[in-house]
This record gives C-alpha cells, sequence and structure tokens, in this order.
C-alpha cells in the first residue's frame, strides 16, 4: 500500500474523461471515490425559465488553478482520510450536456466523509476560483454573475 496522495488541479479546453481522472486518484487502498460533474443545461427550470444555446468559459489559467490547489488544500486540511482529489474545469464553448466541471475525492471507505469532501470542494471552487461564464440564448447573450453564497462553517 502506498501513502502517496494525488492531487489534479487544472484548467482545460479538453473534453472531460471522468474514467482517467478518477483512476488517477484511486489507490489499492480505495474504496469509494465521491464525484460532482457538472454539465451545461439546455433549459433552466429553476427562476427565470429559459433556454441555454451553449455557455462559454474563461479564466486566467495561472489564477484559477492556484486557487484550485488552495481548495485541495483545504480539503485534506477537513479529510485527512481523503487519497486522492481531482479538480478540473473545462472552458472554452460547450453545449447543453457537456461536461464542465469535475470534483472527485477518493477514500479507503465512504464514512471518512469523502462525500463530504467533494461537494466542499465544488462549493469552494464557486466561491474563490475565477471562471467566468457567458451564457448565449435565442434572445441574446449575458454574462452570467454568481449567486453561490457560502454555508456557515459549523
Amino acid at each position: 500500500m502506498t501513502d502517496q496522495k494525488t492531487t489534479i488541479c487544472k484548467i482545460t479546453n479538453d473534453p472531460l474523461n471522468l474514467d482517467e481522472l478518477v483512476e488517477q486518484i484511486t489507490t489499492e487502498a480505495t474504496g469509494a471515490v465521491a464525484i460532482f460533474y457538472g454539465v451545461v443545461r439546455g433549459v433552466t427550470t429553476k427562476g427565470e425559465h429559459k433556454t441555454t444555446s451553449y455557455l462559454e468559459y474563461e479564466t486566467y489559467k495561472e489564477m484559477a488553478e492556484d486557487k484550485m490547489v488552495q481548495v485541495s488544500q483545504e480539503i485534506r486540511e477537513r479529510w485527512d482520510s481523503v487519497h486522492g482529489i481531482s479538480i478540473v474545469q473545462r472552458i472554452g464553448r460547450l453545449e447543453p450536456k457537456t461536461p464542465t466541471i469535475l470534483i472527485a475525492c477518493s477514500a479507503a471507505h465512504r464514512d471518512t466523509g469523502v462525500f463530504d469532501a467533494a461537494k466542499y470542494g465544488i462549493d469552494r471552487l464557486k466561491e474563490i476560483v475565477p471562471v467566468w461564464k457567458k451564457e448565449v440564448t435565442p434572445n441574446g447573450e449575458s454574462w452570467v454573475e454568481g449567486s453561490f453564497i457560502p454555508p456557515e462553517n459549523k
């Protein structure tokens, strides 16, 4: 068994390969992988009902990847049972049903906080990582303002 803890933090224009990214954070001691896999929504039914033609994601890559590393370090500080962490954001023009973000955390067992670690990862990413999203609809386009407010720490 290895004590190696793998961390992957990157911005990419390439399609996300779920199997490859999970394999990279899995060790012989891994028994659980919790994943958040975000995709472009073609129809929004929460709030204003609308159709999305496509999204364009942009970022300042170096700063965003530094903030992703910060998120992964925060996960490790809170959940020392996590073996591997993968935080990958896709940028560019993305059509509905296209994966945009992957947050995955691996651990020996499912009851060691791995689900909470993955949820923390996406919540914290939305809070501090500089990724901008332009939404293009049949009626025009607009930059989407984030509205995520993190919950109070318990």
